[in-house]
């Protein structure tokens, strides 16, 4: 019987056994499941002879020496594609790759639904105060129900930055479901395609002063990181509500604890943290109108099944020569072509 001609591993788990179903079947595929637990020697032996890695995109879940570094790429010559489990790539230094002929590959989308309805769950926790009213009927606290009125969504307006795949559903279901305004800031969409997505174009801070409810739904890069800041909580109109399920970094946690304490802000919903998991002594845990989850939000068995489904699709294509669809650094294409060609004496597909 053959070898498998294509070697990929992973660590610890994958998002479902689907995709590793659906390489083996090809018969093309040998799969590699690695573990931190095992000595970084056995590793990086399985590691220097592999074509692909299936890499966690969480950075805290990940070991550094496991992150896509130029030194990994250096340990692992053979390697010709990273493929991330969901929308992000934080555990991946993308430059690198391009530089090495690497192609980077997510799966952007796979879990739309699944963080889209995370977000509509914060609008309606926080909008409808449900949190802060849970816990005072717990403790007993309860001296008039008036202290918890909330609003309705309708006519409300929620500011949405980055209209990607999840972006646009968002806008979908706050436009259609509640008759909202939407508006949306990002750069690398047009307003004929914003428009086409349900969401008017603006810039940031035309966004957050308008906004009832900022959801963040952009990747983090080096545009990103810091963006939300003090400036931007102060510029948010009074009594708005802050949502974030895209990564931590891009907004200032110790500023969103301030503008909260002020009254300025009326409440949160975090999935996404500096440190994952936040530490049970985080100063936003303290605050009764801040929801928090644990970087959840794309994480639903339907989601896991879909990522898995797209990440297997991608891989496959890849290995038979062809472009995939989800392709983040399309710079290292013909640095890549060529070392495609070396390693399986056949061409890939033109660009």
């Amino acid at each position: 019987m053959p070898q498998p001609q294509v070697r990929l591993f992973y660590f610890e788990r994958l998002q479902h056994d689907v995709m590793a179903e659906m390489l083996r079947d090809t018969g093309d595929f040998g799969v590699d499941k690695l573990s931190f637990a095992t000595a970084e020697a056995e590793n990086w032996r399985v590691m220097s002879a592999a074509h692909a890695y299936q890499v966690m995109s969480a950075r805290d879940e990940l070991p550094r020496p496991y992150h896509v570094s130029a030194d990994l790429l250096a340990r692992c010559p053979n390697l010709l594609v990273v493929s991330s489990y969901g929308a992000g790539y934080d555990t991946v230094d993308v430059d690198a790759c391009t530089a090495a002929g690497v192609l980077v590959v997510n799966q952007a989308g796979g879990n739309a639904e699944a963080v889209a309805q995370h977000v509509l769950a914060m609008m309606l926790t926080l909008s409808k105060r449900l949190i802060d009213a849970d816990r005072a009927t717990r403790r007993g606290d309860v001296d008039s129900r008036e202290a918890f009125i909330g609003n309705n969504l309708q006519g409300k307006t929620v500011g949405i930055v980055g209209l990607g795949n999840i972006g646009a559903r968002i806008a979908e279901l706050c436009g259609g479901l509640f008759g909202m305004r939407v508006l949306a800031c990002d750069p690398y969409v047009t307003a004929g395609e914003m428009a086409a997505r349900g969401a008017e174009k603006t810039d940031l801070p035309a966004l957050l002063a308008a906004a009832d409810f900022v959801s963040v739904n952009c990747p983090r890069t080096d545009e990103t990181t810091g963006m939300i800041d003090a400036a931007a909580f102060a510029a948010m109109k009074p009594g708005a509500r802050f949502i974030t399920t895209a990564r931590g970094g891009i907004h200032d946690e110790a500023a969103l604890a301030d503008a909260l304490a002020s009254g300025h802000l009326a409440g949160a919903g975090l999935d996404v943290w500096d440190v994952e998991p936040p530490p049970a002594d985080h100063p936003l845990l303290r605050f009764d109108n801040v929801i928090a989850s644990p970087h959840i939000a794309g994480i639903t068995r339907e989601s896991r099944h879909d990522i898995a489904v797209f990440a297997a699709e991608q891989l496959i294509q890849i290995f038979r020569g062809r472009r995939p669809p989800r392709l983040i650094n399309p710079a290292a294409w013909p640095a890549y072509a060529a070392r495609f060609e070396r390693a399986f004496g056949r061409p890939v597909a033109g660009p």
